[in-house]
């Protein structure tokens, strides 16, 4: 189960809405062996693109380095899918090596008539995907 603030989830969905036609991405790190995501730090989507995000190599290498000066690690990786329902893609599969973290995909798309988002978080290990709970909270 991912436990998160009202606060860092309404960061994660505004930033989602916000780079709204491209997908956003970012991280919320956490520290380390703690599994609490306290961080958010939103990324530059370098391929500008509606169906796909990529982290900036040099910002990436950059976040890494500041969150080992840190004792953080990642805790959550996330992205906003724009015309599609919140569920890892092949490519978002593939690109998870962060066997610790929560996935978290926000759709900006109203795929399934419930609302203008949604927030879903996920388990990928060894390409295997499992969806898990978010219990949104005021604080820890």
């Amino acid at each position: 189960m991912l436990t998160i603030t009202q606060a860092l989830y309404d960061q994660i969905v505004a930033h989602a809405r916000e780079d709204h036609p491209d997908e956003a991405c970012g991280v919320v790190a956490g520290p380390v062996g703690a599994g609490r995501p306290e961080r958010f730090i939103p990324m530059l989507n370098a391929a500008r693109s509606p169906t796909f995000y990529e982290f900036d190599s040099q910002d990436l290498l950059k976040l890494y380095r500041e969150m080992d000066d840190r004792d953080e690690e990642p805790v959550i990786i996330y992205h906003s899918h724009t015309a599609t329902e919140a569920y890892p893609s092949r490519t978002d599969i593939g690109y998870a090596n962060e066997p610790g973290a929560h996935y978290v995909l926000v759709s900006t798309a109203d795929a399934d008539g419930l609302g203008d988002f949604q927030f879903r978080s996920f388990r990928i290990l060894d390409g295997e995907v499992a969806e898990e709970e978010v219990k949104v909270v005021e604080a820890y």
